[in-house]
C-alpha cells in the first residue's frame, strides 16, 4: 500500500471518529479507504480493492435506501453530483451556512458523501470566516 497524508478540518475528523467509535469501521484509515473507494466506484468503472467493501457498503446503504437500485447496487450518483454542484456554488459565493444546510438536509452525518461535501465547503471558507459551530455530540 502507498501512504498518503490528507488534511481534514477538525469538524470532519470529529464526524469520522463518531463512525469509528461505532461498529462499522475499526479505524480512521479504514473509513478513509472506504470513502475513497466508494467515491471512485460511483464516478468510474472502478472495482474496489478493500476487503469486505460490499458488506460495509450494504451496512451503510441498506437495500431499502433511496440510493440503491433494484439490483442492490448503488446507482450512478446523479443526485449526488447535482447536490455537490449546488454546495460548491453556495460555498464559492460565501454562503457557507446555506451550503451546510443543504448537505444536512440530504445526507445523515454518518454518510461518506456528507463528509466529502463538508470538506468541499471547508475548501472555500475564507480565513476571515470563523468555522461554523457544529451541533453538540451526544
Amino acid at each position: 500500500m502507498v501512504k498518503s497524508t490528507v488534511r481534514f478540518s477538525e469538524a470532519v475528523m470529529d464526524r469520522v471518529e463518531e463512525l469509528v467509535s461505532g461498529e462499522t469501521f475499526s479505524s480512521k484509515s479504514e473509513f478513509q479507504r472506504f470513502a475513497v473507494e466508494f467515491v471512485l466506484s460511483e464516478i468510474d468503472d472502478y472495482e474496489p480493492e478493500m476487503l469486505d467493501f460490499d458488506d460495509v457498503r450494504d451496512d451503510l446503504f441498506p437495500d431499502d435506501s433511496p440510493h440503491r437500485s433494484d439490483e442492490g447496487v448503488p446507482e450512478p450518483g446523479a443526485e449526488f453530483y447535482q447536490i455537490a454542484a449546488r454546495v460548491r456554488q453556495f460555498a464559492i459565493r460565501g454562503e457557507i451556512a446555506t451550503a451546510r444546510d443543504l448537505i444536512d438536509t440530504h445526507y445523515p452525518a454518518t454518510d461518506p458523501r456528507s463528509l466529502l461535501l463538508d470538506d468541499i465547503v471547508e475548501t472555500y471558507r475564507t480565513r476571515e470566516q470563523p468555522p461554523l459551530p457544529q451541533p453538540p455530540h451526544e
